[in-house]
């Protein structure tokens, strides 16, 4: 078993709910040390102790911050440690996992894991991680890279896997997280030609995010944009919310995208607004199920698969290390770039943590926010 001396480590603290992040403080001697014989994490199966080197953060961390999701992601109680997507070394594993089976990770390893159940724990010297969701980084890329990657990578590369070759894509929300990973996964899936909306249409059209064209939408209407209208995409991809109901508003005209009749497509990940408040079941069927079931059926079976492109919604993440392993490798391989907001990574003091958050919260990161706990 490891000996860490310490019996208490630095970490990051949220005392209280609230959207201002001066609830959020960096302290040292704060939190105890964790131990994988601790009981484990809700949601965690096997776990194992790191050192946390980098964490990225996601839109998770801002709303169980701001206590709008409480009864579905917690935190159960203050304070507690933020943080759900890390890369770290590890320094301890158990004998077993809960199969019986030795565990696949050594002391020593650099590894990235994604949250699993809720986004908590991670923003510490030390913290312990589910082995299920987790992989070794390869040789030569970073901490901050590999954090980046398995939080937003992970998702670009499963809706990459919905673009076929030759499809004319648009991303909505192109410059975040999530967007900077995809507009590089979707050319590599064959994509004929790829757009891209956001604030920062130049950077989009650089590499290696490498968009043939982009438009602010503050500045340009995409529905209205006469190229796209004259030869419509196949697949839209809303990562940023919102896209739907404009699209709809502008069925009647010539459309942006092909119809379902035509093999049209629409994925999100989002409801139309990005940010929301659940506080019960009924609030998250409300929220979630029943207007993308809705939409679901009236553009498959109705008239409406004439006019408007077939919608899906693109979710959840499997709880199993596939994922993971197939996004890192593709890092390793030089054929996804991990994609960081030029402003950090942001260091692990309070005014660090407090400013990545702060840009977490605006949605208008240009990649991913992440924070450097400790060198590698």
């Amino acid at each position: 078993m490891l000996n860490i001396r310490k019996s208490k480590i630095r970490a990051a603290q949220c005392t209280d709910y609230g959207d201002n992040v001066e609830v959020l403080s960096v302290q040292d001697d704060i939190v105890a040390t964790p131990r994988i014989e601790d009981k484990a994490p809700a949601g965690f199966q096997n776990v194992m102790l790191i050192r946390v080197l980098a964490v990225a953060l996601a839109p998770g961390d801002i709303r169980v911050m701001s206590g709008k999701t409480r009864e579905f992601q917690g935190p159960p109680s203050f304070p507690y440690v933020p943080g759900g997507d890390v890369c770290g070394v590890v320094v301890e594993v158990p004998e077993d996992d809960k199969n019986g089976r030795k565990c696949r990770f050594r002391v020593g390893d650099k590894i990235a894991a994604r949250f699993a159940n809720k986004p908590m724990g991670m923003l510490g010297e030390y913290a312990l991680v589910n082995t299920d969701v987790c992989d070794c980084v390869p040789e030569g890329t970073s901490a901050e890279g590999a954090a980046a990657l398995v939080s937003s990578g992970t998702v670009a590369v499963l809706i990459a896997d919905r673009i076929q070759e030759g499809d004319r894509v648009l991303i909505f929300g192109a410059g975040g997280g999530v967007g900077s990973h995809l507009c590089q996964m979707v050319r590599l899936q064959g994509a004929s030609y790829v757009a891209g909306v956001g604030r920062d249409p130049q950077r989009l059209m650089e590499e290696p995010l490498g968009c043939d064209f982009a438009i602010d939408y503050t500045k340009t209407n995409p529905f209205l944009v006469k190229e796209w209208r004259d030869n419509p995409f196949d697949v839209i991809v809303d990562l940023s919310g919102g896209a739907w109901p404009e699209l709809v508003n502008h069925r009647s005209s010539q459309s942006i995208v092909k119809s379902t009749s035509k093999k049209g497509r629409y994925l999100t990940t989002t409801p139309d607004k990005p940010t929301f408040e659940l506080h019960s079941v009924w609030a998250m069927m409300k929220t979630f199920l029943f207007p993308a079931l809705w939409r679901v059926l009236y553009t498959r079976c109705g008239m409406s698969r004439f006019s408007l492109p077939k919608y899906s919604y693109v979710l959840a993440l499997p709880s199993t290390t596939d994922i993971v392993t197939r996004t890192l490798t593709l890092s390793s391989e030089n054929k996804l770039v991990p994609s960081i907001d030029a402003q950090g990574p942001f260091p692990f003091t309070t005014d660090g943590v407090r400013d990545a958050f702060r840009l977490q919260a605006s949605r208008h990161a240009k990649g991913k926010v992440v924070i450097t706990v400790a060198k590698e």
